[in-house]
C-alpha cells in the first residue's frame, strides 16, 4: 500500500516578487505604477502567460497597502455588486463570462466610473476580438492594453528549477527536458505536474528522476483509462 504524504509545503502566493516577467516587463512596470483613478487596464494573452498571476500579485500589493479589492470571474455567482469604498476591481478571464456576467461586468464599469476605482481585466484576446457584448468590449478597450507572452524555454526552465529548489527537490536536466518536450509549455500546468511529482516521490520514498516521472505518468494514465495500453 502506498503511503500518502501530508501536504507540508504550501504553494507560494502569486506575487510580483515570484513572477518572471520575461517579455512582459512593460506590463509589470505599468501595474506597479498604477495610481487610483487611472484608466482601465486589459491584460490579454494565451493560457500560461501569467494573467491571473499578475492579478493576484496586484491584489496582494494593494491589500498590503491597506486598500480593498473586489475580484470577479466566471466562477463568481451573480449578483455582482460594487461594494462601497473598494479601490481595485479585478475581472479575470472575461472571455468566459456568460450573458448575465457580461451584463454585471458592464454595470460594474458604469458604477465605478469617476468614483476613483481602478479596473484591471484579463482575457485571452484583445478587446476587439472578444466574444462579448459591444458595450463591455468597448469598456475593456478604453485604456491601456498589454499583450502578455508565455515564458521562453530558458525562462520556463528557470521557473521550474526555482520551484523545485523551493520544494527541496533535485530537478535534473533530463527531467526538465522531458517536461518541456513532452508537455504543453504552460507554466501553470507544468507547476501542477511538478507538485504531483513531488507528492509521488514522497509517497514512494524515491528521488525525483526521469524513470520516476514516467512511472507516475503511467500510473495516472492507468487511473484515467484502465483499458488503455501503457505508452509512456
Amino acid at each position: 500500500m502506498r503511503q500518502i504524504p501530508l501536504a507540508l509545503l504550501a504553494p507560494p502566493a502569486h506575487s510580483f516578487e515570484n513572477f518572471l516577467p520575461g517579455a512582459n516587463a512593460e506590463a509589470v512596470a505599468y501595474l506597479l505604477g498604477l495610481a487610483p483613478g487611472d484608466p482601465p487596464v486589459l491584460l490579454w494573452g494565451p493560457t500560461g502567460s501569467g494573467k491571473t498571476h499578475l492579478l493576484q500579485g496586484l491584489a496582494e500589493r494593494w491589500q498590503a497597502a491597506g486598500q480593498r479589492v473586489a475580484w470577479y470571474d466566471a466562477d463568481t455567482p451573480l449578483p455582482w455588486e460594487l461594494p462601497a469604498h473598494e479601490s481595485l476591481l479585478l475581472l479575470d478571464d472575461c472571455q468566459r463570462f456568460d450573458a448575465g456576467q457580461q451584463h454585471a461586468a458592464f454595470a460594474l464599469f458604469v458604477a465605478s466610473a469617476g468614483q476613483g476605482y481602478n479596473v484591471v481585466a484579463t482575457a485571452d484576446a484583445p478587446a476587439v476580438d472578444l466574444p462579448l457584448r459591444e458595450d463591455l468590449r468597448t469598456r475593456l478597450g478604453w485604456g491601456p492594453s498589454f499583450a502578455l507572452e508565455p515564458l521562453r524555454e530558458a525562462e520556463m526552465r528557470a521557473a521550474l528549477r526555482r520551484e523545485a529548489d523551493r520544494r527541496g527537490l533535485l530537478l535534473g536536466d533530463d527531467v526538465l527536458s522531458y517536461l518541456l518536450t513532452r508537455f504543453e509549455r504552460n507554466l501553470k500546468g507544468l507547476m501542477a505536474l511538478l507538485e504531483r511529482l513531488d507528492a509521488f516521490a514522497l509517497a514512494n520514498k524515491r528521488a525525483l528522476t526521469l524513470p520516476l516521472l514516467k512511472a507516475m505518468l503511467a500510473d495516472e494514465k492507468m487511473e484515467a483509462d484502465p483499458d488503455e495500453p501503457d505508452t509512456v
